[in-house]
């Protein structure tokens, strides 16, 4: 006798078949992976060749042929740049810090509530105001260097922290609007209207209803405005006249000079340069990932 057919039940899920991968299709996952590898290399072969060239001596650097690895590896360059003759370099990355820390804060102070109103309330003027601002965003420092110094001459504070804080935070305030001007700008209005039936005021709801929900706009804003105040050259070069107040990038040139130049100094400067940057998006990038996965489930 044969056995009955199983019979289906009703509801039951039915199993689905595994469809067997085509050959096509492995090796466009291949080529995939093959060409993320050779993108990633092409970015981070220029970061390599400076870590590498931090422990060459000078000598070594301008060897023909080059080599690619040291003939001898000098870690000391990395304690004797901080005392050259070329700058105080410990002054310069203190510079570097306290004017993009600031500025940074100083963006967020003005954009976040600027922001949050134009994105809210409709006033007269309001689109005049809109295109001021991204039209600032054409202007950029190396243009108005001229303009910047005699500016800062006429207020007192030419050549002091002060200044560059305020010129940083200029320059990056209009992208800090625009971005933080959309992130409100997708908030609906009913989310503002219940925090205020339940009897919250007008800033309760920016702190503690909207800047939740746009915290990665929030992380963005930072992460735009501090790279470019530590990255900033040209301002700081025509204000800054004091070695000691001059941030990294300013004083990285001072190492290149018309008949000589200490390049491993200037790798080892530069390797510096750029750990403070990486630092921050390691420390942000889960609260940035972390925002935009909380948006996508509410």
């Amino acid at each position: 006798m044969t056995a009955p057919a199983p019979v289906a039940l009703a509801g039951a899920p039915t199993p689905r078949r595994r469809r067997p991968r085509s050959a096509g299709g492995s090796w466009r996952v291949a080529g995939k992976t093959v060409a993320g590898i050779v993108i990633a290399l092409v970015f981070i072969a220029p970061y390599l060749i400076m870590l590498i060239g931090s422990f060459k001596s000078r000598n070594n650097i301008l060897a023909v042929p080059p080599t690619y690895l040291p003939e001898q590896w000098h870690p000391e360059n990395y304690l004797t740049m901080w005392s050259t003759p070329e700058t105080p370099l410990p002054y310069n990355l203190i510079s570097t810090i306290v004017i993009s820390v600031f500025a940074t804060v100083l963006v967020l102070l003005v954009c976040v509530p600027a922001a949050y109103y134009t994105a809210r309330f409709r006033f007269p003027g309001r689109g005049i105001f809109l295109f001021l601002v991204i039209v600032t965003q054409m202007l950029q420092p190396t243009v108005l260097a001229t303009g910047l110094f005699k500016e800062m001459v006429a207020l007192g504070i030419n050549d002091t922290w002060l200044a560059m804080i305020l010129v940083n935070a200029a320059f990056n305030l209009a992208f800090a609007i625009w971005i933080m001007h959309s992130f409100f700008a997708g908030v609906p209005k009913e989310v503002d209207e219940a925090a205020q039936l339940d009897g919250a005021g007008k800033w309760t709801v920016l702190f503690r209803v909207q800047l939740p929900l746009v915290w990665p706009g929030i992380v963005t804003a930072i992460i735009y405005t501090f790279v470019a105040s530590w990255n900033e050259f040209a301002a700081s070069l025509v204000i800054l006249s004091t070695d000691a107040n001059q941030p990294l990038s300013v004083a990285l040139t001072k190492f290149v000079g018309q008949y000589d130049a200490a390049w491993q100094y200037v790798f080892a400067v530069s390797v510096v340069a750029v750990i403070p940057v990486v630092i921050l998006f390691m420390l942000i990038e889960k609260r940035l990932v972390g925002g935009l996965t909380a948006g996508s489930v509410k």
